[in-house]
């Protein structure tokens, strides 16, 4: 259970703070890259201004597994295992974002070319991945999770309004004699955004959907269930208004 793992990564005395901290921030336990990543952390995020925006553009890339043409990382960026992500080209990573890679097995995280991610949006990976495709732009103060093996993919074009929520996971939730935060949870695979589809602010799309291409989803809906390429969506749970061919 990713709750528990984090639990015990952090608490656990048979390992140095120093490993412990490696293992949970930096990505990697080689003293090298530790001090190397603090350097330009402490750098990147000290600096002011525009000295600031260019610092951070030059020396960042150098935390990343990759990082393209014309990146922008704004004030305040937190990046966690930072050897997993990779950055496209012309990517806006707005103030305060989180990029956080985070587990033992996966992949990470993968921006594509010209993404946009506004303020304070979060990307976190508990042993999941989070796969963003190209010309896609995620609102101020949104949450994307993948956790236990599950893939979060958008592709092409998508649009995510702001304080949304996408990814995580449920628990199982059947017995009674423990409580649920110990029953493990209930991992449906993950999401998927199809091409131009479109979530409104502070939706919340659960573990499992699969959003159709050119879709909306309107703003604070709760989808649960599978959504059609071109449909237009609403409500708690969430419920077919109509079909943008109509």
């Amino acid at each position: 259970m990713a709750r528990e793992k984090m639990h015990s990564q952090i608490t656990d005395e048979s390992q140095s703070a120093l490993r412990r901290y490696q293992r949970l921030i930096v990505g990697s336990t080689r003293l090298g890259y530790t001090l190397k990543y603090e350097l330009i952390v402490a750098i990147g995020s000290l600096a002011p201004g525009a000295l600031g925006l260019w610092l951070r553009q030059k020396l960042y890339r150098r935390l990343l597994m990759r990082a393209g043409r014309g990146v922008f990382f704004g004030a305040g960026v937190i990046l966690r295992h930072p050897c997993k992500v990779a950055v496209g080209d012309h990517v806006v990573v707005a103030d305060g974002c989180l990029l956080d890679a985070r587990g033992d097995s996966n992949r990470g995280i993968r921006l594509g070319d010209n993404v946009i991610l506004g303020d304070r949006a979060t990307l976190r990976c508990k042993d999941g991945d989070i796969v963003i495709g190209n010309n896609v732009g995620i609102g101020l103060n949104s949450s994307l999770s993948a956790v236990g093996g599950n893939v979060l993919e958008l592709a092409d074009e998508v649009m995510i309004g702001p304080y949304a929520y996408l990814g995580g996971a449920s628990y199982h939730h059947d017995r009674l004699d423990i409580p649920i935060s110990r029953q493990g949870q209930d991992l449906k695979g993950g999401i998927k955004v199809g091409y131009g589809a479109w979530i409104g602010a502070r939706a919340v799309i659960m573990d499992g959907v699969t959003i159709g291409r050119d879709a909306i989803v309107a703003t604070n809906a709760v989808v649960n269930k599978d959504v059609p390429d071109y449909a237009i969506v609403a409500g708690v749970p969430a419920r077919l208004l109509r079909t943008r061919l109509a």
